[in-house]
């Protein structure tokens, strides 16, 4: 079963890197106006990497759907982050959250740059790459229902 989730953060992502690309522009001309061409090529190269990894990771937020297959729950950030949960790994599904909840270093937060609209809380720690322990994840799907009601069929303790 797949979870998309590029309709809810690829519209956001779509500004960011339209802004970028406006003020790789604007600090091209100026650089090259102030400075010289030697400098806004070497500034403009480090814009162009920024504006190529951010048209990536909105690339990416199709590629990799949240997916629940055989007992795993997989979360994706586009390519940027992932978690792996299996299914006995799941406590439940928050109801409600609030700002302090999602700031939390417990909480991974992949819904990156928006609120998100499912909190999945751990039965136990999962580490991540860095050693860091989260005991949350958070993200913002396109169709947050038919995610609750596919984590509420897994068991009765599951859901909301």
């Amino acid at each position: 079963m797949q979870f998309a989730y590029h309709r809810s953060l690829g519209p956001m992502i779509g500004v960011l890197l339209g802004l970028a690309i406006v003020e790789m522009l604007v600090v091209h001309l100026v650089v090259v106006a102030l400075v010289g061409p030697v400098a806004a090529l070497v500034i403009g190269a480090l814009d162009l990497a920024l504006v190529g990894a951010l048209a990536w990771l909105l690339r990416s937020f199709r590629r990799r759907p949240v997916t629940l297959v055989d007992g795993v729950l997989t979360l994706h950030a586009g390519y940027l982050q992932s978690i792996v949960v299996p299914v006995g790994q799941i406590a439940g599904l928050r109801a409600t959250w609030d700002a302090a909840a999602i700031k939390d270093r417990r909480l991974l937060n992949l819904a990156l740059i928006a609120w998100p609209n499912v909190v999945i809380d751990l039965a136990a720690p999962i580490a991540l790459r860095r050693g860091r322990q989260v005991e949350a994840v958070a993200h913002k799907l396109d169709d947050p229902a038919a995610f609750h009601a596919a984590i509420a069929a897994l068991s009765p303790r599951h859901g909301y």
